[in-house]
Formats: C-alpha cells, sequence, structure tokens
C-alpha cells in the first residue's frame, strides 16, 4: 500500500496445477436470450504451472509455465525475474509462505541478490497479494472458457495472454480502504465472542 521511492514491487506467485481439459463438446456460443454453454465432461491432457511476478505500480507481468512447482523451478523463475529487471534498483517480494519460497537453496539465492528483500503475506492471506487478482483474469478468459487438447497450447494461451496484456498493461488498484476491512473484521469478532464461540 506504501511502496518505497525508488524501488521494484513485485507480487510473486505460482498457480499451480493447471489442467488443459478439452471439451468432449464445442462449446455453444451466445444467443439472444441464451447464455453460452459447455458440456459437463472434458478429457484430461496433463497440467502446468503458471509463474508470475507482477509490478504493483504498472502491471507489467514476468511469467513463464513450468511442468513442475518444486524449488528448483522457482529458483529459475527467480533468475528470469533477475534477467529482466535494471540492474541497480531495490526489489521488494510479496509472496506467500508456500514452502518452495523458504527452502535453503532459495534463502541462499536471496543472499547472493540482496537487492531482493522479501514480504510474506500472512497464512490464508493470499488475497493480500495482487497477482492472485491476475491469476483471476487469467482464469476467466484463458482456462475456464478454454478447450486445449494439450499442455503447450494451454500454456501458449496463457502466455500469448499476458505478452498482450503487457502491451497495454494496467495495475490492480485496491477498492477499499484498509480501516473498512479492519472495521469489519472488528465487527465479526465481536459478533463472534458475544455469541459463545
Amino acid at each position: 500500500m506504501n511502496p518505497p521511492d525508488r524501488a521494484i514491487v513485485l507480487c510473486v506467485d505460482e498457480k499451480s496445477q493447471v489442467q488443459a481439459l478439452n471439451r468432449t463438446q464445442p462449446i455453444l456460443p451466445l444467443a439472444p436470450g441464451v447464455p453460452a454453454r459447455q458440456s459437463h465432461d472434458y478429457e484430461r491432457h496433463g497440467v502446468t504451472s503458471l509463474f508470475a511476478a507482477m509490478d504493483v505500480a504498472s502491471g507489467v507481468t514476468i511469467s513463464n509455465c513450468y511442468r513442475r512447482h518444486r524449488h528448483q523451478e522457482f529458483l529459475r523463475f527467480l533468475s528470469e525475474v533477475d534477467a529482466n529487471l535494471p540492474r541497480g534498483v531495490e526489489i521488494h517480494l510479496v509472496m506467500d509462505n508456500y514452502g518452495t519460497h523458504k527452502v535453503s537453496k532459495v534463502r541462499t539465492w536471496l543472499a547472493r541478490h540482496p537487492r531482493y528483500h522479501v514480504h510474506f503475506t500472512p497464512t490464508s492471506g493470499s488475497w493480500l497479494n495482487l497477482v492472485e487478482r491476475l491469476f483471476a483474469e487469467v482464469t476467466e478468459r484463458c482456462v475456464r472458457r478454454g478447450s486445449h487438447t494439450a499442455v503447450r497450447q494451454l500454456e501458449e494461451a496463457m502466455l500469448a495472454y499476458l505478452d498482450q496484456r503487457n502491451r497495454n498493461p494496467k495495475p490492480f488498484v485496491w477498492k477499499a480502504d484498509a480501516d473498512l476491512i479492519l472495521g469489519k473484521v472488528e465487527r465479526l469478532c465481536q459478533r463472534i465472542s458475544n455469541s459463545g464461540h
């Protein structure tokens, strides 16, 4: 909410286990008074994981797909991110507490790159990481309504969408202020304590 001056803040995460699904019947398009329809059954063609680092200020995304979701892929992705950022600028990474983000090899990589500063979101607070909003957009535009006969086809569709989005990037902006959210949490806690739970 209050990024440091002359630094880049990146929201980083992985959308794991994205399935390449091929509908057994074509999706029926919209018609006057009739919503688009799709069959409930599908064929599975494998999974991929989408790794993304979104610049909070500009909305520009660095992304790639990997077939596995381990610390080795996360380290490769961090190296890609580093190669795509200007030198001499401090980098702040907002990430969740997933195990691959905290293994010793990742901590070693971060120690060798002192310009990187990690900020972990609280447990069960993934909504605080704006890249999750980007993943919801990718799911809606590329995955949910898509029909993919191969993992490579799914990966190309997601990366093409993100490349196209980078041509005219728009950052996500919080609509509710912190006081409103914290007020709702406080009222909920009071209701819970008054109910005897």
